[in-house]
């Protein structure tokens, strides 16, 4: 039960209402007519171990912590250090840069594999990253539930995502959405959504 296809798991968001249509601005300022919103899936532990079980088979080697880019992510991370039988912990953002708080630390030596939910820019892996190197972790990877970059990300480490779902990414000047007089969407019981970065 391991294996999931990308049918498998395009099958899913979408059972869970997890692509969403509208007009929304990304954490990068830029508009999108969609956005994927992985708690409406991450809330059942059933389908959220399921989904961590696949991307633990993209990363077979041992691990000693899983690091949440992120508080979307903290669930995935939680269920995938379950099956890697390791520790998880969670980044946050703290005066606009990714931090670790709550007394969260990663070791000198540690290998540390990083989740994010939806990945998009790369900013908070490139972050993560020099953080982990800096307090003398190994960071092994990225693994994530749906990457939704549009060009190639330019890590040193590998990343494997469980489906590519590229990110349609507009400047507010030039969005056809925003031409039209379409207000900005909310994300359904919160405020922006918080896709990854």
């Amino acid at each position: 039960m391991g294996t999931m296809n990308k049918s498998d798991v395009l099958g899913i968001l979408q059972e869970h209402g997890a692509l969403v249509a509208g007009h929304f601005q990304m954490p990068s300022g830029l508009h999108s007519p969609t956005y994927v919103q992985t708690a409406m899936v991450l809330q059942y532990p059933h389908v959220a171990h399921r989904i961590a079980k696949a991307l633990a088979a993209k990363f077979p080697q041992d691990c000693d912590v899983i690091v949440a880019l992120g508080t979307s992510s903290i669930i995935l991370g939680q269920e995938l250090a379950r099956v890697k039988k390791c520790r998880a912990i969670f980044a946050e953002q703290s005066g606009g840069a990714l931090a670790l708080r709550r007394d969260f630390e990663i070791k000198r030596g540690e290998r540390a594999l990083l989740v994010q939910d939806v990945l998009a820019s790369g900013r908070l892996v490139t972050e993560m990253t020099a953080l982990a190197r800096s307090r003398g972790a190994r960071p092994l990877g990225v693994g994530a539930l749906v990457d939704r970059s549009v060009s190639t990300l330019c890590f040193d480490l590998p990343v494997r995502a469980l489906v590519s779902y590229p990110l349609e990414a507009i400047a507010p000047e030039s969005c056809p959405q925003c031409a039209a007089g379409e207000p900005l969407a909310k994300a359904r019981g919160a405020g922006a959504p918080q896709e990854g970065e």
